[in-house]
């Protein structure tokens, strides 16, 4: 049945920088065959777009202050024609093997599976805490969740990343697409509305990317700031799901335990990394009681806050 099916990649873009041309290159050793490869990009100043088109991309261009997290990859999805699969990466997100888009589409020979998102792999020179960051959210086994595992996963039956992540167009469409004005977490609200409505969400173990981060205190907690605000502003998957509490809890003592037995030189900014994720959550509770200059410098979405 794959290769029965038109499947389109999708990328934001902005400035995409020194790794953007191996992302390049890794799209173009995949055994997967494209309907569309498309970009949008908002107003990069380097070589992106020119790249794009080097390798066959269609480029878009719109302004800076018109991106949005779920406004801009819907933008993506309406333009990708009559695509089936709608496979989305982010800019910094290199396949790691030639089968990668090939994997996570043959996921969707199940009428049921909505969304799938695959594994993300540290880069080669990650260090501890992104290592450990992929191992705990992008086990080696793959999953298939309806809804009828919610009492198992709890909050996290939603999770996933459009680092790298594909959605059937159809039942994309059903459940409204993604959401316009999202400070994040767009494919999270897509992939619990899709399991609401009765549809599958997958992890593809084998559909794999190198992508990780290594962040600043600061940047840890803008990152965390934004998770609270989405939260807030998202209330109705808490009632939903319950609380994420538990899985915070959990990241906590794994990423301890995985510093103490392969890199203990590593616990200060372990402790400290976790500590900013905690002040920085707490304090996105607040977000409504500040005014727009406070919140474009604790958040990490600045551009969000208009």
């Amino acid at each position: 049945m794959i290769n029965d099916l038109k499947v389109s990649i999708l990328i934001p873009t902005l400035n995409a920088g020194k790794e953007w041309s191996k992302v390049l290159e890794s799209i173009d050793k995949q055994v997967c065959d494209f309907h569309n490869k498309i970009i949008i990009d908002s107003g990069s100043n380097d070589d992106t777009v020119d790249l794009a088109k080097q390798y066959g991309f269609k480029v878009t261009v719109i302004d800076k202050k018109d991106f949005n997290h779920g406004k801009t990859r819907q933008q993506l999805v309406d333009l990708s024609n009559d695509s089936d699969i709608c496979v989305f990466l982010t800019q910094d997100a290199i396949l790691a093997s030639p089968d990668s888009v090939k994997n996570i589409v043959k996921i969707f020979d199940d009428p049921k599976v909505g969304m799938a998102y695959g594994r993300q792999l540290p880069h080669l020179n990650a260090k501890p805490l992104e290592m450990h960051a992929r191992l705990f959210n992008y086990p080696a086994v793959s999953d298939v969740l309806s809804l009828d595992d919610l009492k198992r996963f709890g909050f996290k039956i939603f999770f996933s990343s459009d680092s790298f992540a594909a959605y059937r167009k159809s039942v994309l469409d059903d459940v409204g697409g993604f959401p316009l004005d999202s400070i994040m977490g767009e494919d999270a609200i897509v992939a619990a509305k899709m399991l609401i409505a009765g549809f599958k969400k997958a992890y593809v173990a084998d559909a794999t990317v190198y992508h990780s981060h290594s962040y600043t205190l600061s940047e840890e907690f803008k990152r965390y700031f934004d998770t609270r605000v989405f939260h807030e502003q998202n209330k109705w998957l808490i009632e939903k799901f319950g609380k994420p509490t538990g899985e915070g809890i959990k990241f906590l003592k794994s990423e301890l335990k995985y510093v103490f037995k392969n890199d203990f030189a590593s616990i200060l900014k372990s402790v400290t990394s976790l500590g900013a994720k905690w002040l920085g959550y707490k304090f996105g509770r607040y977000y409504k009681n500040m005014p727009p200059d406070v919140l474009k410098k604790v958040s990490m979405h600045k551009s969000y806050w208009k």
